[in-house]
């Protein structure tokens, strides 16, 4: 777990990187009223997702994860690890992602977004940790199931309000 959190991370900071630098340009020509509004007009679609309100699919790479990592060992689960961190693998059950992207692009200040990228990491981490530890039984699936309906909207609402915080700040 260590190497593909390890990967989770690599691969986010390097997304984050190009977000922020891409970002630059319209974070310098584009006022910055006129970027928060275009921040908030992608953000309200992506709440009323999260919170079953609306239903859109997401850009993914609706992949699962490949039986050689497994054989791979630590290098497999790093690769693996650093496809996920930059998004370019597997599944996306969440827009969330793709938000946290847009705001490294239209609001959020360079310096900032390897914090934004250590967050997403983290948040990528969270689900193998938590399932890993649950059982071997599969009964996270049947917890994570009831769970979903409250957690989904809570951690829409926490991530949203981080990258208002993050605006603010700048």
């Amino acid at each position: 777990m260590r190497f593909f959190g390890t990967g989770l991370l690599f691969g986010a900071v390097l997304v984050a990187s190009v977000a922020g630098v891409a970002g630059a340009l319209p974070q310098v020509l584009v006022p910055a009223p006129a970027r928060e509004i275009l921040f908030g007009l992608l953000a309200v679609p992506v709440l009323l997702r999260e919170c079953g309100l609306l239903r859109f699919r997401v850009p993914e790479n609706g992949r699962l994860v490949p039986e050689d990592v497994r054989h791979l060992r630590r290098w497999g689960a790093l690769q693996f690890g650093f496809e996920m961190g930059t998004g370019m693998r597997t599944f996306s059950p969440s827009a969330l992602p793709h938000l946290a992207l847009a705001a490294a692009v239209l609001v959020i200040p360079l310096p900032a977004v390897f914090m934004l990228a250590a967050g997403f990491a983290a948040g990528r981490l969270a689900m193998p940790l938590l399932s890993n530890a649950w059982s071997d039984d599969g009964s996270w699936t049947r917890v994570w199931a009831r769970a979903e309906p409250l957690v989904r909207p809570v951690l829409a609402l926490t991530c949203t309000a981080a990258l208002v915080a993050g605006m603010l700040a700048a």
